[in-house]
Order: C-alpha cells, then sequence, then structure tokens
C-alpha cells in the first residue's frame, strides 16, 4: 500500500473541511464578526495548511487499489472528526478535548448527540460550523469531495464502492460519475426546499437553513436548546416530519420518482414497508399515550407521536417533547425505532429496514425448507434475487451491531451510568440517532456522562456509521493481501 498517496487524497478531503469552516467564517463576519470569526478563520488556515501539504511533496499517481481506496475512506473521516474539533477547542466555552471530540464525531456521523448545555450561547459562526460538520457528512465526506474532484476514471468508482454499503447500490443503474451527481442533486435539492419551505412557515433564514441542513443530513443538531420544540409550530413540524422521512427513503429511489423513472419509489418494496413502518409506529404510540391522559386528543398526541417516531427512525433526533416521560410501551416502539431505522441509501444510520425485510424473509424460508428439505428458494428484494453472500452479510451485520450495543451498555454501566442511559445511549449512538432514554433524552444531553463513557460513545458513532467492518477493518490492515 501506498501511504503517500492515501495520504494525498485525504488531504484533498481536509481542503474541502476547510473550505466549509472559511464559509463559516464568513457567516461570522456577516453576524457583526462575532466570537467565533478567528477560532474559525484559523482552524480553516490550519486545516488547510495540513491538506496541502501531501498535494505539494506527493505526485499524482495512477490507480488506487482497493485497499488505499479503503484507507482513504476510513482515514477521511478519522481525520475530519479531528480538524473538525479545532473551532471547538479554540473557541472554548463548554469544548473540553472530549466533549469537542465528542461533538464533532456526533456532527460529521450525523448524530446529532451533544454536549452543549447552552446551544443558543454559541455565535452564529459556530452553530453553522455544526450544520456544516453534520451536512456534509450526511452524504460523506469523501462522496462530497469527489463531487468536486476532476475527472479520476477508476479511481472514482473504487472511492464511491468503498463509501456507498453494497445495500445501497442496488437502485442505482448508472455509472460512479452519474450516482455521484443524483446524490448532490438530490440532497442539494432536499435542503433548498426545506429551506424555502420552513422561511414561509415563519423560522428566519439562518434557522430555516440550519434546520433543513440537519434534517437532509438526518443529524437533529438544532440552533435551540428546546430542538424544534421552541418554535411549538405544527406547520414546522410537519414540514420538518416530511423531510426526515422522504431523507430516510434511497436517494436513487427520489431521483426516479422525480424523473419520472419505472423504479420509483412508489414500486419498491422497501419504501413501502418503511412508510408502513412509520405510520404503523406513529399510531402505535399515539394510542397509548392518548390512553394515558398524556396528551388530551388523539390529534395532539399523533402529532407528537408520529414526529418523534419519524425522528428516530430515521436517525435525526430532531425533539418536541420528552420522550422519556412517556409511556413504556411508547418507549418501546421508539427504541425498536432507533435500532432498524430508514433505508439503505438513505443518510440515515441504523440497521436498515432492508436488512430486516432480508432477515424475516430467511426465517421465512428456513421454516419452508423445514417442511420441503429439497425446495430451492431463491430470495427477493425489490425485484432483485439475493445471493447467498449477501444474505450472509446480512445475518453477521446484525449480530455483529447487537454485540457492539450490549459492549457499549456493558461500558456505560461500568462507569456508573444507569442502565436506561447506559443502554439506549449505545442504541442511540450506533445507529447515530442522538437522544436516547433515561438522562440522555430527548430534551437532555450527554454533558453529565463521564469522559470514557463519551469515548465510546464516539467510537460506536463511527462504527455504526461506518456500517461496523469499514472500521474494524483497519486495525487489521496487515492482513489484506
Amino acid at each position: 500500500m501506498r501511504l503517500n498517496v492515501v495520504l494525498r487524497y485525504i488531504g484533498i478531503v481536509m481542503l474541502f473541511i476547510a473550505l466549509f469552516m472559511l464559509l463559516s467564517a464568513g457567516i461570522s463576519y456577516i453576524s457583526s464578526m462575532d466570537s467565533a470569526f478567528y477560532p474559525l478563520l484559523l482552524s480553516a488556515l490550519l486545516t488547510a495548511l495540513l491538506g496541502i501539504f501531501p498535494l505539494i511533496f506527493v505526485e499524482h499517481k495512477g490507480q488506487l487499489t482497493n485497499k488505499e481506496g479503503f484507507c482513504i475512506v476510513v482515514g477521511s473521516w478519522l481525520v475530519a472528526c479531528i480538524v473538525g474539533m479545532f473551532p471547538y477547542l479554540i473557541w472554548g466555552g463548554e469544548f473540553s478535548l472530549v466533549n469537542a471530540w465528542f461533538e464533532s464525531v456526533s456532527g460529521f456521523t450525523t448524530t446529532g448527540a451533544t454536549i452543549l448545555n447552552d446551544v443558543e450561547a454559541l455565535p452564529r459562526g459556530m452553530q453553522f460550523w455544526r450544520m456544516s460538520s453534520t451536512w456534509i457528512g450526511g452524504m460523506g465526506v469523501v462522496m462530497f469531495a469527489l463531487v468536486i474532484l476532476p475527472s479520476m476514471g477508476r479511481n472514482k468508482m473504487t472511492l464511491s464502492n468503498v463509501e456507498l454499503s453494497s445495500l445501497a447500490k442496488d437502485n442505482y443503474h448508472y455509472r460512479t460519475q452519474i450516482i455521484v451527481q443524483i446524490l448532490l442533486v438530490v440532497y442539494v435539492g432536499m435542503t433548498i426546499l426545506s429551506t424555502l419551505l420552513l422561511k414561509l412557515a415563519g423560522m428566519n433564514w439562518f434557522d430555516a437553513l440550519c434546520h433543513a441542513m440537519s434534517a437532509c443530513a438526518t443529524s437533529g443538531f438544532s440552533t435551540k436548546n428546546a430542538s424544534i420544540a421552541a418554535f411549538n409550530s405544527p406547520l414546522i413540524e410537519m414540514i420538518l416530519t416530511c423531510t426526515m422521512a422522504m431523507a430516510g427513503v434511497h436517494f436513487g429511489l427520489i431521483y426516479a420518482t422525480v424523473t419520472g423513472k419505472h423504479n420509483n419509489m412508489f414500486r419498491s418494496e422497501v419504501t413501502r414497508w418503511y412508510f408502513a413502518m412509520l405510520l404503523g409506529g406513529s399510531i402505535l404510540i399515539a394510542i397509548s399515550l392518548f390512553a394515558a391522559d398524556i396528551y388530551p386528543t388523539i390529534t395532539s398526541a399523533f402529532r407528537h407521536a408520529s414526529f418523534q417516531f419519524v425522528s428516530l427512525v430515521t436517525t435525526t433526533g430532531f425533539a418536541t417533547a420528552d420522550s422519556t416521560l412517556w409511556t413504556p410501551f411508547a418507549i418501546l416502539i421508539l427504541l425498536f425505532g432507533s435500532l432498524i431505522c430508514a433505508c439503505a441509501g438513505s443518510t440515515a444510520g441504523g440497521i436498515k429496514i432492508n436488512r430486516l425485510i432480508l432477515a424475516a424473509k430467511m426465517m421465512l424460508v428456513r421454516l419452508k425448507l423445514q417442511q420441503h428439505p429439497n425446495a430451492i428458494i431463491r430470495i427477493r428484494l425489490d425485484g432483485i434475487v439475493q445471493e447467498n453472500e449477501m444474505l450472509h452479510s446480512v445475518m453477521i451485520f446484525i449480530v455483529a451491531y447487537m454485540i457492539c450495543i450490549f459492549l457499549g451498555s456493558i461500558v456505560g454501566a461500568l462507569f456508573g451510568v444507569d442502565l436506561m442511559s447506559s443502554f439506549s445511549g449505545a442504541v442511540a449512538s450506533m445507529g447515530n440517532v442522538g437522544p436516547g432514554f433515561g438522562e440522555i433524552g430527548s430534551m437532555d444531553n450527554f454533558s453529565s456522562m463521564p469522559a470514557t463513557f463519551k469515548y465510546t460513545n464516539s467510537f460506536l458513532m463511527l462504527l455504526g456509521r461506518l456500517e461496523i467492518f469499514g472500521l474494524i477493518q483497519l486495525f487489521f490492515i496487515k492482513w489484506w493481501r
């Protein structure tokens, strides 16, 4: 493996991140040069210097190997989280070393969990940087960089294949360059549309843009301490619910639907199950809340239930209510949604409903084979026959996912965190959901958690965003042939 080549491409990603830091400094400058201007400007310069160094001293070489492509993608994510700490550390405030790391990882992995007790105390430039980091992470730090890179031939295909989940590729029937463009068009288009709708609904331009970026990235970072509850607007909640729900759909299917293609989301088996889960879970939670007299009418119960359930299933993490005070049944449904989450090919994390459907089909096939041992049964998803290798990887992923949550829960309990906070924190971090329950509920944060808990949950965020094996393989790189 050519380490110098890997560093060259990571340097390009760092330059891209520095550009967003500079843009955030511009927001700070417009806002009467608030206290975030110099930290952001210095961070941009430092990140740019670190990024340009390998570009100057490393010559451009030919075709990347798969091993190099993997190291570039994983290395870019890790380096992005490290340089993403710079603005927080230089600015100070609540950002100690562990808090800055947690906030940076939470942003780039689109988890949306925070250590901030007073988000509104942040200057606008720093708030915009939080949103920028999470918006970059929504599409993927490498996928974003690929858009602005010149033609790279097979190198672009190598990097995009590592960045994209294998499940996400089924609905794309285009060349790599077109796939990257589709992702960008859908992502930016959704962000612009959501910004305009939120502005019309009563938000100011800054809040509208920030919440649109966060919703489309399925992150959950907000400019308000009380999250979306601060606006107390059914119209804003409805717009964000629709935005979050669409951000949880495979972007290729959204593009196909808008352009009138045959393989659109109305014909997708996965999308139908996904929307059925959103509706069914919302109704069940609403009935539970209404029956427990938590909300006076079924309408208000459904309003809060649907927003909260869609928010957690799509791994966004916005909140309009303190869900830790809801019924045990409602909390169980919310935990289920936080485990399964949305569709592959979206900005959401979690196990993904694609894997749940395949796992259910495999169990049904197992039952049929018990009755007819010699039968040959093919498993299809959205009309595509799934190979045994794919089915095997689905089950391995689910098992590994649950093991990671179990280990994360043990670490939390070991360092004095209560069981509900420890378990739900592991679920929320692994799924890039954000809020959990207990002491880290939808109206709380991770500020009071032990430093070790923050570090382990940051690791879980990265594991979940890189779909476990992407990050783990980095530790066994010498085994590769």
